[in-house]
């Protein structure tokens, strides 16, 4: 929340405990849970103007997997560890070291759309700004948009049409009990790296539906679906094509991920009109004031947290020893220093300690 970012997400919130991913992840499916975000919503309501969201997801057959530091690759737990049983459109494992899922039934599926009702109607209530519905990243949504993993036959498998009909009955029950005061979107993915599987025109067309049941924008990323996939070697901004196709396609605001992690690079995207907004993770893992520095790289002065101002360039003569590539000057329009300001000189006329 002291990072400069505009908008703070939560991501993989699991919308019923068997659609976490491993025992470590967050869920918001009883009243303990909405009370514990409520209460952090709360706390960080005072530290900053950023928005906070949350992401509402199911693992589907990728749920019940051991925690990143508790494996070497990605495998099922093994009923020692607690493992439980997994569902999913078609009762296709992951690989032979996952766990088989079963089959949906009618039942499981009403069950998991109120799941994730139930999660938006909660995530309102906790005090979030922002919900967002994943389907992307191989979990349950994207197990039914893809040929690769739902081999249904009936109403829910089999065209593309039948494919999104799930995922979009999902997206169009959530907008339903979600405000009109609150944004709602969806991670979609672009393509699922594989010859037989999704493509940026599948991705396109689901951003578009989504986009007529109301929902306000699309998070476009890729892959993650299968392990034979063939995913090009990762490169800065790799999939902001995706979002900038899905933008001029569709009118939705969309939002770009995969490897933004220079400042340049983020306002080049937005500047030339790729995408709406750009979305890090790593890189704010990597600073976890990312925004605040990028904002002096690019010469714009912002008001700082409090807690960091004696560490703000035009506070601390060290600043640029530590980013050498910061501007000498800095367009102030967004703070209360003069225009010009000089941001070797600290802005209380002091000699920085």
């Amino acid at each position: 929340m002291l990072s400069g970012a505009g908008l703070v997400v939560v991501e993989a919130t699991g919308v019923e405990p068997e659609g976490r991913i491993t025992h470590g992840c967050l869920a918001l499916s009883n009243d303990a849970q909405q009370a514990a975000f409520a209460d952090l919503i709360a706390k960080l309501r005072p530290l900053s103007e950023a928005r906070i969201g949350i992401q509402l997801a199911h693992a589907g057959r990728r749920a019940s997997a051991r925690t990143i530091k508790d494996r070497h690759k990605g495998e099922s737990l093994p009923p020692e560890e607690g493992a439980w049983p997994t569902r999913g459109p078609s009762a296709l494992p992951y690989n032979d070291q996952w766990a088989t899922p079963v089959e949906m039934s009618e039942a499981d599926l009403d069950t998991v759309r109120t799941a994730f009702v139930d999660a938006a109607r909660r995530s309102v209530e906790a005090g979030f700004d922002l919900i967002e519905i994943h389907a992307a990243h191989g979990y349950l949504l994207h197990q039914f948009l893809s040929p690769l993993t739902n081999l249904r036959t009936d109403q829910w498998g089999g065209s593309f049409e039948n494919r999104m009909r799930f995922p979009l009955s999902i997206a169009e029950a959530v907008r339903a009990v979600v405000p009109r005061t609150h944004a709602l979107g969806a991670r979609v993915t672009s393509t699922d790296w594989h010859p037989q599987g999704l493509t940026i025109d599948d991705g396109a067309e689901f951003a578009r539906r989504l986009g007529a049941l109301g929902l306000d924008y699309v998070t476009m990323s890729a892959g993650n679906l299968v392990p034979d996939a063939q995913i090009p070697p990762a490169r800065p901004g790799h999939q902001v094509p995706f979002a900038e196709r899905v933008r001029a396609d569709t009118g939705l605001t969309t939002v770009a991920v995969g490897m933004i992690t220079d400042p340049h690079q983020a306002e080049a995207i937005l500047a030339e009109g790729r995408a709406d907004m750009v979305a890090l993770g790593r890189g704010f893992l990597d600073d976890p004031r990312w925004g605040l520095h990028a904002a002096a790289a690019l010469g714009v002065d912002v008001p700082w947290p409090p807690q960091y101002l004696r560490a703000r360039p035009n506070n601390w003569l060290g600043y640029r020893l530590v980013h050498p590539d910061t501007p000498e000057t800095t367009d102030s329009r967004q703070s209360d220093r003069p225009a010009g300001a000089d941001w070797n000189r600290p802005a209380n006329g002091r000699a920085a300690p």
